[in-house]
């Protein structure tokens, strides 16, 4: 698994097959359980509902069943695939899918699932058959990264600024006002949620800020006792280490 509730992480076997792909930088605040994703060369499949950075290439059944046992998801085992399984996908239509996903669930659907085996051996075999053709794929994709990410920077947009950051950084509070002291970001990620208002008096560590960044939620806290006089990010925000998101008058200027 992944991260949580046997999310898997699988790889294509056959080298040609293997898309690459950026993550979302920083992560979604939210994906949809069932979500099919790729992250770099990984595939994997979200057990629940929650944040994540893969892209998304699909959607399918259910990987964790935290309600019942089935035919599929055995007694004391929840999760439904095992290491070295081989995974295929269908096609079906929204409307099928939904059903699928009830009927899965409650154990009225089945997937096909299928015993077999695989040797390393011929697999270390296939590989040095088609090596050739592998390399060949490996160097069109790698040229064909560089070239993305070459257009991107051409065209601005290889790297997000906030606008309200940028607005905040034109802005009267740029120097920050005598007995005053800025309260800054100590890493990138989005902003989630905004802990007070412009005038509430704060003491030393309450929230102020709440950063989400890499799939956990991270407290920016108050450093000293004060009163917030401006608030220099809104929720949804990109920021980056060392922007300043709040502004406190110092206890003793009160």
């Amino acid at each position: 698994g992944d991260v949580y509730l046997g999310a898997p992480v699988a790889v294509p076997i056959d080298p040609r097959h293997r898309l690459v792909t950026t993550k979302y930088n920083p992560a979604r605040t939210w994906t949809p359980e069932n979500a099919v994703g790729i992250g770099g060369t990984y595939m994997c499949v979200y057990g629940m509902e929650g944040p994540g950075g893969y892209q998304f290439v699909g959607r399918t059944v259910q990987m964790w069943n935290r309600h019942k046992s089935t035919h599929d998801f055995k007694p004391g085992k929840p999760w439904l695939l095992e290491f070295f399984d081989r995974i295929r996908f269908y096609p079906v239509s929204e409307e099928e899918l939904l059903q699928m996903r009830k009927d899965f669930i409650n154990g009225t659907f089945s997937l096909r699932i299928e015993e077999g085996e695989f040797s390393l051996g011929e697999y270390f075999n296939f590989l040095t058959t088609n090596e050739a053709s592998i390399r060949d794929f490996k160097e069109i994709q790698q040229r064909s990264f560089k070239e993305e990410r070459e257009r991107w920077a051409a065209s601005g947009i290889s790297a997000y600024v906030s606008e309200t950051l940028v607005s905040n950084e034109e802005s009267d509070f740029t120097e920050i006002p005598q007995g005053c002291e800025a309260v800054v970001s100590f890493l990138s990620g989005n902003v989630w949620e905004l802990s007070v208002n412009v005038g509430d008096r704060v003491r030393e560590g309450d929230a102020l800020v709440i950063i989400e960044a890499m799939k956990s939620e991270v407290m920016i806290e108050a450093p000293i006792d004060g009163e917030v006089i401006q608030i220099l990010c809104v929720p949804g925000d990109t920021v980056h280490t060392g922007n300043t998101l709040v502004i406190l008058k110092t206890e003793d200027m009160l």
